[in-house]
Formats: C-alpha cells, structure tokens, sequence
C-alpha cells in the first residue's frame, strides 16, 4: 500500500527541494515535479517527492480524516 500525506510548504531551497511541515514535523522533499510552487502552498509527500499542488481546504480534510483514523501524519514524515 502507498500513502502520500499533504504537507504545508515551508520555504523553497536550491535543487528543487523545498522544507515541508507534515504536522509539526519538518523535512526536505523534492519538488521537481510540480512547477510553481510558493510557501505556504500545500503539496502531497510521498516517498520524499512532492507529487501535486493540494487545495489548503482538501489538505485540512485529509489531515483531519488521518487524525480521526489515529493516524498521526507527523510520524509518517
């Protein structure tokens, strides 16, 4: 099974990378993939790769339904 958790953008950082914040917790993904991005944006982590840009309303959806299964999203950072 695969899981990609939304994650807030933090700050932009050279070669493509950005520091994301998956629920408290901060960690470098790339963002290679996905053109345009800006702080404060919401992107879908999976394996250290952002995959898609998130809608901030979708992202607190998906995070909200995580924490009401007991999943901690931080964790899975």
């Amino acid at each position: 099974m695969c899981l990609a958790v939304p994650a807030r953008i933090v700050r932009l950082e050279a070669g493509d990378m950005a520091l994301v914040d998956v629920g408290g917790v901060r960690k470098q993904v790339s963002v290679a993939l996905v053109d345009g991005l800006a702080p404060d944006e919401y992107v879908i982590v999976h394996v250290g790769y952002a995959l898609a840009r998130i809608d901030p309303a979708a992202a607190a959806a998906t995070l909200a339904a995580m924490a009401a299964a007991g999943i901690n999203a931080g964790a899975l950072a």
